[in-house]
Order: C-alpha cells, then sequence, then structure tokens
C-alpha cells in the first residue's frame, strides 16, 4: 500500500538524492502520521476516560506527542528544503535536525508528566474499569501502529533520513506499549493492586528513554559527529583509482543536512607532471565524486618526489617505524628539500584518538631522534592530527 500511495503522491519518487523528493517524503509520512495518530490519540482517549484507565490515557497521550512529531516533520521538511540565501549560504538543510531535536524535548517532557500521574494512580491504588469491547477496539490499534512502522522505515531506508527512523521506531514502541496495556487491563481484574499504574510508570520511562535517545543521535549530528567510515573509506578507493592520484588523506565531510554535504580532501600527486594537466585531473575528479556521490568535493594537490632517493629511503623507515609500534598511527605529506648545507624536512602524522596523550609525545621523541640521526643538520617540522 506505501509503495501505491508514494507512486501517487510522489513525482519522480526514485530520484531520493533530489531535495525536492526527500522533502515529499517527509510530508507523505507526516501527513499519514498525523492522520493516524490523531485516530489513535482521539480513540484511546475516549477508552481511557471511559474505563479510567491511567495507563490507556498515558498511551493516547503518547499519540498526541506522536502527532506533534509529524507535524514539525513536515515543518522541517519544508524549512530544510529553502534555498541558500546570504545569512545561509549552505542552505537550511539542518532545520530537519532540529525538528528532531525539539520532538525529543516533547517527548521527553511528556514521558516525565505520565510518570507523575502514574506515580499518583498507585498512591491511590485506582483500579480500571474492565470492558471487554473497548479492549478489543484497543488490541486493533495495535495493527495501525505496526503500518505505521512499517511505512516509515521504508521511507526511512528510500531516502536515508534520520528523522523517519526515529519516527519509525517510536511506532515499533507504541506497539509495544499498547501490548502491555491490554495485558495489564485483563491481569487488573484479577489483582487487588494498581497494575495500570505500574504501567503507567513503565510506559512513561520507555517514552523519556526514546525521547533522550532521539535527542543524544541527534545532538551529535549538529555538534558535527565524523562521517560514516564506510563513506570516507570508499571515497578514498575511489579516487585512488583514478589515474594520476598517488595517495589521498585528510578527507573531512561536513554535513549541512541530508543530501548537503560538502568535503575537503588533500591527494598525492607526482610534482614530475606538468601543473595544468594535474589541474584537469583535480577539476574532474570533484566532478566525479559529485556525481557519484552527491558531494561537493574541494581538493588540494600536494606534489610528492616519488623518484628522489632521499624521499623513498625515509619514506621507508618511517613505515618501519610506525608498524613496529603496532598502533593506529599514519603519515602523510613527507617533505624533503635540500637548502644549501642541510635539509628541511616535513610531515604529518595522525595518530588515533584512543592513543593517549603521552604515548603520542613519546613516539614522536623516538622518530625526532632517528631522523636526526639520519640527518643530523637537518630542520624537522612534525605536524600531528587525529582520526
Amino acid at each position: 500500500m506505501i509503495r501505491f500511495l508514494i507512486k501517487k503522491t510522489i513525482k519522480n519518487s526514485d530520484q531520493v538524492k533530489n531535495k525536492k523528493v526527500r522533502a515529499a517524503y517527509h510530508i507523505l509520512s507526516g501527513v499519514l502520521g498525523i492522520i493516524c495518530n490523531f485516530f489513535l490519540f482521539l480513540l484511546k482517549l475516549i477508552i481511557g476516560l471511559i474505563s479510567k484507565s491511567i495507563s490507556v490515557i498515558s498511551d493516547a497521550l503518547n499519540n498526541l506527542t506522536d502527532l506533534a512529531s509529524s507535524v514539525i516533520s513536515i515543518l522541517g521538511a519544508k524549512l530544510s528544503n529553502k534555498k541558500p540565501d546570504r545569512g545561509h549560504p549552505y542552505g537550511h538543510g539542518r532545520s530537519e535536525y532540529i525538528a528532531s531535536l525539539i520532538v525529543s524535548f516533547i517527548i521527553v517532557f511528556t514521558g516525565a508528566q505520565l510518570m507523575i500521574s502514574s506515580i499518583e494512580h498507585i498512591q491511590q491504588n485506582r483500579k480500571p474499569v474492565f470492558n471487554l469491547i473497548l479492549l478489543i477496539v484497543l488490541s486493533l490499534s495495535v495493527f495501525v501502529k505496526i503500518w505505521m512502522f512499517i511505512y516509515n522505515r521504508y521511507m526511512a531506508k528510500k531516502i536515508n533520513s534520520l528523522i523517519l527512523k526515529s519516527v519509525s521506531y517510536d511506532s515499533l514502541s507504541d506497539v509495544l506499549t499498547t501490548s502491555i496495556v491490554v495485558i495489564s487491563l485483563i491481569i487488573n481484574r484479577y489483582v487487588n493492586f494498581s497494575i495500570d499504574g505500574v504501567v503507567g510508570i513503565l510506559i512513561s520511562l520507555f517514552i523519556i528513554y526514546n525521547g533522550l535517545k532521539l535527542m543524544i543521535e541527534t545532538s551529535k549530528t549538529l555538534l558535527g559527529k565524523q562521517a560514516d567510515i564506510e563513506l570516507i573509506h570508499t571515497i578514498e578507493v575511489f579516487s585512488l583509482n583514478e589515474p594520476g592520484v598517488l595517495g589521498v588523506h585528510d578527507l573531512l565531510i561536513h554535513d549541512y543536512g541530508p543530501g548537503r554535504m560538502i568535503a575537503s580532501m588533500h591527494v598525492e600527486v607526482s610534482d614530475k607532471e606538468n601543473i595544468v594537466k594535474i589541474h584537469e585531473l583535480i577539476d574532474n575528479l570533484e566532478t566525479k565524486i559529485l556525481e557519484q556521490f552527491n558531494i561537493q568535493m574541494v581538493i588540494h594537490m600536494d606534489p610528492v618526489s616519488m623518484d628522489d632517493q632521499k624521499y623513498k629511503e625515509l619514506h621507508r623507515r618511517l613505515e618501519t617505524w610506525i608498524k613496529e609500534t603496532k598502533k593506529d598511527i599514519s603519515f602523510h605529506d613527507l617533505r624533503i628539500v635540500f637548502k644549501e648545507n642541510y635539509y628541511k624536512i616535513s610531515f604529518d602524522l595522525n595518530f588515533n584518538y584512543q592513543i593517549h596523550e603521552n604515548e603520542k609525545n613519546d613516539f614522536i621523541s623516538d622518530i625526532t631522534n632517528k631522523i636526526n640521526l639520519l640527518y643530523p643538520h637537518c630542520i624537522l617540522k612534525i605536524n600531528t592530527d587525529y582520526h
């Protein structure tokens, strides 16, 4: 059914990298979410008031927060699709992440309010009124949420959307919470204790957990988390397959919203090549990366002296010394320049974030001593970075 709706409502639905198509997916998900969640909210609220069940009312309010999530998802999609302007030259793509963060705050607040109400129910030992018809209707609402999980998960994978992925898991959690509510209403007939209130607390904790999880995940994206390792590796391999590229390093990817990535990278080329030819190589590689990955790439050229014997020797020694450490260390941008009666040597060392500062300093000191023994009168410069 969801494929049919996508085909009928979204033009060029397979062009998932297109910003307008992505926005259309979010809007479709939001509209379906508003319709389904409004129906479930009214249904469960009426059932909860009739049966005087705090767990059912909690579940109803949970659907209300889902409705708010759908509204914010639509607004986020509309805002993120706005064209770049003077104040926002990279577009408004991160509006989708801000929308996700607002949704997470709403979810956490609602969960906290429900917990307070559930505790009051336990203290006053309030028991819900059992009604078989209401119980059956409540059970049917589970299937509505299962369908919502299926279509949101499908669209999230289709367009690689963080917010739709979050909405799909939220729908799945609703399936669990409503199922627990149904079971608790049955059990509460046979025990002289407000299991309904306990279930209300469990649901509220579950709601708070989902809200905090979404909040943390979205905050990491807004703060600038590391790009997907697989994507980085794929781009590096893709670049190394380009004729004339000897090495790549310092690949940095900046996320300005889904489908809006800007990146920079250093590419090593032979210093023997013609500068015009190298410039053409770089331009072609930038174009190919844009076409292949939809990433705007800026490439810095690093000329290397692959034919120089001293370069080869020091390069080999650095590889050996690093390998002996058995640590996640790499180097690049090796330069050896002869200046009158001394050598000027420079290169970059790249350390894993988990390597301790003392280990890093000890290794740099050891490398420095070894190079000074090889080139007693050299001027050595070692730059450090992390990965």
